[in-house]
């Protein structure tokens, strides 16, 4: 029998899923009022006409319930791929050759400029000494990861956006010019979160957000933070680890929420570990989870290394854990080391 939370969850989705389609079709309509203003003023023009057959057949196509199914298997088409490209017709499996081609070719093109977004690998400044790995599952990855200087400390962000390839990764890239733009204003950290969450929930569909820890440290070891719907931030000391739990719900979810700050000192020799559930959500052969416990130990395990020797002890431990098995995300590790 089905239960209460199921039927909740289920009601869910079909709100986000009727949600999702009602903004494509405002948004097919306002494309199409576009092209047709366009072909009027250039007759002559056979793509824009094209564009515009295309764009009536995707309104009908969402008129009687089949958008969004592939004409060659009737299975359903990548959710991302109709989210970037509302025209879309077949899934990825009946993809022409030439599309096959310049799809690769546009996910190379994108996996390098996600790459060129990363801070550099020896990331330094002050007393604070950083390293990362970020791993994507596939050619390109959904998780947002950057450290940005500031005069006396810097900010630190990861985060995992909903979803998975193309889409998720646009909105990677667009979090990544938001909060870059926004640490240039020299804003306190509560008012970061405030408007990067309205300008994301301003420009992205229905579905669509991000679990994110924004934070702010200073070279006194000082350290504010912020827990958008994330996993916990563990703070590595000689006492022990201290998990650190989310403070609100995901970006972009509600356009007016507020994030409550959260604040500790470092003392020389602690450490910040952040991950995405491409950590926590590793398999073994048996279908057992990683989980967050197995983070927690592992971490407490390595806690005094250095930041680049605690990640590779993680990474070993992880791929000893998972033996082979296949990873579906991507998987983001963050170790921010306080020497002073």
């Amino acid at each position: 029998m089905e239960s209460q939370a199921t039927k909740q969850q289920t009601i869910a989705q079909a709100a986000m899923d009727t949600a999702t389609q009602s903004y494509l079709q405002i948004e097919l309509q306002r494309r199409r009022a576009s092209l047709e203003t366009a072909s009027l003023a250039n007759l002559a023009d056979a793509s824009l006409r094209n564009l515009l057959e295309s764009v009536d057949e995707a309104l009908a196509r969402l008129n009687t319930g089949t958008f969004g199914i592939c004409e060659v298997c009737h299975d359903s088409i990548e959710a991302d791929r109709l989210i970037c490209n509302p025209l879309t017709r077949f899934c990825l499996d009946h993809l022409s050759t030439a599309e096959q081609r310049a799809l690769e070719h546009d996910l190379t093109l994108a996996a390098g400029i996600q790459r060129g977004l990363l801070p550099r690998e020896d990331w330094s400044a002050g007393n604070w000494h950083a390293r990362y790995h970020y791993e994507p599952a596939g050619q390109v990855s959904g998780d947002y990861f950057d450290l940005i200087e500031e005069d006396g400390g810097f900010l630190f962000l990861l985060g995992d956006v909903s979803g998975k390839g193309v889409a998720a990764s646009m909105l990677m890239s667009h979090l990544h010019a938001t909060f870059r733009a926004l640490a240039g204003q020299h804003l306190p950290l509560q008012e970061i979160m405030g408007t990067a969450n309205r300008l994301f929930c301003e420009s992205t569909t229905a579905g669509q957000y991000v679990t994110l820890v924004v934070g702010r440290a200073w070279q006194d070891g000082r350290v504010e933070y912020a827990s958008a719907g994330h996993l916990p931030l563990l703070h590595v000391s000689r006492e022990g680890i201290d998990s650190r739990k989310a403070t609100g719900v995901p970006l972009g979810m509600f356009c007016t929420t507020e994030f409550p700050l959260c604040h500790l000192v470092m003392k020389p020799g602690d450490s910040l570990f952040l991950y995405t559930d491409g950590l926590t959500e590793i398999f073994d052969h048996q279908g057992d989870e990683y989980g967050l416990t197995r983070v927690e130990s592992l971490v407490a395990k390595h806690s005094t290394r250095l930041p680049e020797h605690m990640l590779a002890e993680c990474l070993r431990e992880i791929r000893d854990f998972s033996a082979g098995v296949k990873r579906t995300d991507d998987l983001t590790l963050l170790v921010m080391r306080y020497a002073n």
